[in-house]
C-alpha cells in the first residue's frame, strides 16, 4: 500500500492532527504539508511541500504531467486539502485519482477536541490505538534547563492577552527562573525575543525549556508536543476543542483585552 497524505493549514492544525496521521501510516507513506511544517513530519517516507508538487494548480489550470503520474502512483491519498474547494474535488473525480477528503476543521458546539475530532475521521480508513496526545520527534536528547519561554502572540489578535500582562507575570516568574521572551518569523517586534524560524529546531529548543506560557498559538502546541509544561491563556476561542494536549499542560481563560 502507496499512502498519501495532504495536510495544509498552519503548525498548531498541523500538530492536532499527528495523531491521525500517524495512524494513517502504510508500508510506503508520504506526507504534504505546507513548507513551514515540513521539518515536524518525522515518520514519514518521504515529505514535500505542498507549494513544491505544484498541487495548487489542480483545478484552476492544467496540471504538470509529473504530478498526475505521482498522484497515480499511490493507492490511497487522504487530503484535507481541497475539502473547501468544488473545483479541486471536481478535478479529482475527472482523473479518477483515489482521494479522500475530510472536513478540515470540527464543528462549532461539538465539545470534541480536535486530535480526537482527526481520530474519529481516519479510523475507518486505518484505525489504530493512540493515546491521542500529539508527539513531535526530536532527533536528539534534550537536557531540560532552567528558565521559561512567554510567547506572547498568536496567529491572531484577537486571540492574544495584553502583552503588559505578560510583561507583569515575567516580572514576578524572574524572581523563581529566568525567563526568555520567543517570537515566530510572523509576530510584531519584540525586543529581546528569540526568534527561531526552523521548527525543528525551535522545537528542540522548547523541549529544554522549564515552562512555556503563551496563548491560544501553533508555538503553544509545539511546546506541548515536544514534552514541556505548558500555561496556555485562551480568550475566545474553545479550549476543550483547541487546548494543546498533553499530561503537562494547563489551561486558563482570561480577559484578552483590557477594558476602555
Amino acid at each position: 500500500m502507496r499512502r498519501l497524505v495532504i495536510r495544509p493549514g498552519a503548525i498548531g492544525d498541523l500538530i492536532v492532527s499527528l495523531p491521525a496521521i500517524e495512524c494513517l501510516r502504510a508500508a510506503y507513506f508520504e506526507v504534504w504539508t505546507p513548507a513551514r511544517t515540513v521539518p515536524l513530519v518525522r515518520f514519514a517516507d518521504r515529505v514535500r511541500s505542498i507549494a513544491s508538487t505544484g498541487l495548487d494548480l489542480l483545478g484552476v489550470t492544467d496540471p504538470p504531467r509529473h504530478l498526475l503520474e505521482e498522484l497515480r502512483s499511490f493507492d490511497s491519498i487522504v487530503s484535507w486539502y481541497g475539502a473547501n474547494r468544488p473545483e479541486f474535488r471536481d478535478s479529482v473525480a475527472a482523473l479518477h485519482l483515489p482521494f479522500t477528503f475530510l472536513p478540515a476543521l470540527p464543528s462549532e458546539g461539538t465539545g470534541i477536541h480536535a486530535t480526537d475530532f482527526y481520530l474519529d475521521q481516519v479510523n475507518s480508513i486505518a484505525g489504530c490505538a493512540h493515546d491521542g496526545v500529539p508527539h513531535v520527534q526530536l532527533d536528539m536528547a534534550i537536557r531540560r534547563e532552567n528558565f521559561a519561554v512567554i510567547h506572547p502572540f498568536s496567529g491572531s489578535p484577537r486571540k492574544n492577552w495584553p502583552l503588559a500582562k505578560f510583561q507583569s507575570l515575567a516580572g514576578r516568574l524572574e524572581r523563581v527562573m529566568p525567563v526568555r521572551w520567543c517570537a515566530g518569523e510572523d509576530d510584531p517586534p519584540l525586543p529581546g525575543a528569540i526568534r527561531i524560524d526552523d521548527l525543528l529546531e525551535l522545537a528542540r529548543w522548547l523541549a529544554s525549556a522549564s515552562l512555556f506560557i503563551g496563548n491560544d498559538s501553533g508555538i503553544a502546541h509545539l511546546a506541548a508536543a515536544v514534552g514541556t509544561p505548558v500555561l496556555a491563556i485562551f480568550g475566545p476561542t474553545d479550549p476543550v476543542v483547541w487546548a494543546p494536549r498533553g499530561i503537562h499542560v494547563r489551561v486558563v481563560q482570561a480577559m484578552m483585552k483590557d477594558k476602555e
